[in-house]
């Protein structure tokens, strides 16, 4: 066997791996395995005869590598109004396979996927790698360019977002879940009377998604004739500290529905789509105990 020829079966043996860092990092299965193709083309000019851990230097390369194309991801789109917003919020078709991102996206969580968007190049890498793969952090300092205590930093700051801060009791949060829990799972199932069982019958929506005015629907019948059998890509999330959902289609956010809730119905819901107003959310991660 040649050298290249082992190169290319040690390389092999690592692929998944290669592939499951860059996806998180990335948000996309076609720029992952972009991605994954550098580090091999990198792999296959070097010399490694004085590696001792190979998985370690190709988790460093393609760490590498996705740092620079979420750098570079960031500074096309500094002049649009989309810079401000996440790349997993844009509406992008694409990808290599379509139904293998989505199950990709769902394993991983939908909403992660979306804060991780929300972070910054530095930020992502350095949560990913250390929070989800366990990396120390005197490993991944000269990886994004900083100092082991920087790389903390950017740990720590990233969890915050990540985690987000609610503003309601953990006895508010579980109420709030366990409505909207309701109110997605009729959704997705179509089931229209527990959809009006969930809402106020005076229920108001407001929806962005129709350029230059908002679209207003008034009452639960027709609230619930709008949302029965839809929503599939949605999934609870915490939206400025309270209970909220994200419409998310492998991993790229759609809108945002915000709640206002009382008496245990929703009263209000306000959908937002516009990047620019999304922008100024706080989105996190919302566990499976609520928080």
């Amino acid at each position: 066997m040649s050298e290249h020829e082992w190169l290319a079966e040690q390389f092999e043996e690592h692929r998944n791996h290669l592939q499951a860092v860059a996806y998180r990092m990335l948000g996309s299965l076609s720029e992952a395995e972009d991605a994954v193709q550098e580090s091999w083309l990198r792999l296959s000019r070097s010399e490694t005869s004085a590696v001792v851990n190979l998985g370690g230097w190709l988790t460093t390369v393609v760490s590498r590598v996705c740092l620079d194309m979420l750098r570079s991801r960031k500074a096309r789109r500094e002049d649009s109004i989309e810079d401000h917003v996440p790349e997993t919020l844009a509406s992008r078709e694409g990808g290599s396979d379509p139904e293998r991102e989505a199950l990709l996206a769902d394993s991983v969580g939908l909403a992660l996927l979306v804060v991780l968007g929300t972070l910054s190049p530095a930020e992502r890498i350095t949560f990913v790698l250390h929070d989800i793969f366990a990396i120390p952090f005197h490993e991944i300092a000269p990886i994004v360019g900083k100092s082991e205590a920087a790389a903390r930093q950017l740990a720590s700051r990233a969890r915050r977002r990540v985690q987000g801060t609610a503003t309601a009791s953990e006895a508010d949060l579980a109420r709030q879940r366990e409505l909207i829990d309701a109110f997605l799972a009729a959704a997705h199932s179509g089931d229209f009377d527990t959809l009006v069982a969930a809402l106020d019958p005076d229920v108001v929506l407001r929806d962005d998604r129709q350029s230059g005015a908002l679209r207003v629907t008034r009452g639960a019948v027709a609230l619930a004739k709008q949302v029965a059998g839809r929503a599939q890509a949605a999934q609870p999330a915490l939206v400025n500290g309270a209970v909220g959902i994200i419409a998310a289609p492998r991993g790229r956010l759609l809108y945002v529905l915000q709640f206002t809730m009382r008496d245990g119905k929703i009263t209000e819901v306000e959908l937002i789509a516009d990047p620019s107003r999304i922008s100024q959310l706080d989105l996190a991660v919302l566990d499976p105990a609520g928080r």
